[in-house]
């Protein structure tokens, strides 16, 4: 490790004030929890830390400063102090930083509003590493980006992943899940001395053939023929869920929207948008019977009075 003061940027002749400062200050920067995707973050959080556990003791200081101890503490090699087991870095405490002297430094005031409360990790050490241990850095996150249909988005069905070590697990879609919905795996990362770091696995919904998304509504263009719409009908209608049946008014127009309740995505509070049916009217090309029935009848409505024509 290169000069604790250097690495906290502070003078030589630094008060404990100003050391304290320069540390919670870098701790907030590098911190872990902020830096989740910078493993070298995670290194110089580490590094700095134990510049502070230095300063921070009265007695390691100046014994650093006299040139008795070393960087990390250990005795240098033109004295004969033993330094014994008190001789190592104090590290961290469950209960906050140890401090100057006996005044102490709580988690909860130095990372207060960053990780929210006594640094957004509970009880317990607060870098997980035991009562007196050090942050070691997580391994790196994996990025993953998995496609999903909109059927399946739509009724939040399990879908199986592989990761990068070759194993395959079943994930479970979140409600609300929408395209570029992000989950964390925790865990499911490349390994590290602090741990594993995460997968991050991004949601790509896929174009689907006749469905489309329309916030938490699914819409779909229905085709039907004339003497359906003339006489109207019993129908069968594509659904995310399965087919249903849909009844046709006698007299339905073509650009007509029906709905269907709860055949949509799921929202977060787990009910469900509708499908949403725009009945399209085709008609035949070239069929000379309907010409022939058709001959001599009008419609007798004026259509298009309303557009002024």
């Amino acid at each position: 490790m290169a000069d604790p003061y250097s690495i906290l940027g502070v003078a030589r002749n630094a008060s404990e004030k100003d050391i304290k400062s320069a540390y919670r200050k870098l701790a907030k920067e590098l911190h872990p929890d902020r830096n989740a995707d910078n493993p070298k973050a995670a290194e110089r959080f580490s590094e700095v830390t134990r510049a502070y556990d230095l300063l921070s003791d009265k007695d390691k200081r100046a014994r650093f400063d006299r040139g008795e101890i070393d960087v990390d503490g250990n005795p240098t090699g033109g004295f004969g102090f033993g330094g014994g087991p008190g001789a190592g870095h104090r590290g961290f405490r469950a209960d906050g930083f140890e401090g100057f002297g006996n005044e102490g430094i709580d988690l909860g005031d130095i990372f207060d509003g960053l990780f929210g409360g006594r640094g957004g990790m509970g009880g317990g050490s607060p870098f997980g590493g035991g009562g007196r241990g050090r942050a070691a850095p997580r391994g790196g996150n994996v990025q993953y980006k998995l496609g999903v249909s909109l059927p399946d988005a739509a009724l939040l069905a399990t879908q199986r992943i592989t990761l990068s070590d070759g194993k395959t697990i079943d994930l479970k879609l979140p409600a609300g899940v929408e395209d570029g919905t992000q989950m964390r795996l925790a865990g499911k990362g490349e390994p590290g001395p602090g741990g594993n770091g995460d997968a991050l696995v991004t949601i790509q919904l896929q174009p689907h053939a006749f469905f489309r998304r329309d916030g938490d509504n699914i819409r779909l263009d229905l085709p039907i023929s004339l003497d359906e719409a003339v006489s109207g009908a019993k129908v069968k209608v594509p659904a995310v869920d399965g087919a249903v049946m849909l009844t046709l008014a006698p007299g339905t127009s073509s650009g007509k929207t029906l709905r269907l309740k709860g055949k949509g995505f799921t929202r977060k509070d787990g009910t469900r948008g509708d499908q949403l049916v725009r009945i399209e009217l085709h008609l035949p090309e070239d069929d000379a019977d309907l010409a022939q029935r058709l001959e001599g009848w009008r419609d007798p409505r004026s259509l298009r009075a309303r557009l002024g024509v």
